[in-house]
């Protein structure tokens, strides 16, 4: 019996490092799957629908927006790291 048992749990974990089995991911969103950043297998990814109705314009004028925050985000970060390893401004 212990035996068993110890079969059933050797062959329950080996199941849990066996690659599963995954479909191909699809967005309903096809207008912008040529634009850079879209790769498979996701494609183009807009989880919150930000972009369901929107035109070229409005695309280009979000992308801009998340570079544009982005580069803040990267300068915010770099002056934390210069001002935690003692250089100050004088002033």
């Amino acid at each position: 019996m212990m035996k068993l048992a110890a079969l059933a749990a050797l062959m329950g974990s080996a199941a849990a490092f066996a690659p599963a089995q995954t479909g191909k991911a699809t967005t309903a969103l096809n207008a912008f799957e040529s634009e850079l950043g879209a790769q498979p297998p996701l494609g183009f990814f807009d989880p919150l629908g930000l972009l369901d109705d929107a035109d070229q314009e409005r695309f280009d004028r979000l992308r801009y927006v998340e570079i544009k925050h982005g580069r803040i985000a990267q300068l915010a970060f770099l002056g934390n790291i210069i001002t935690r390893a003692g250089v100050h401004l004088p002033g």
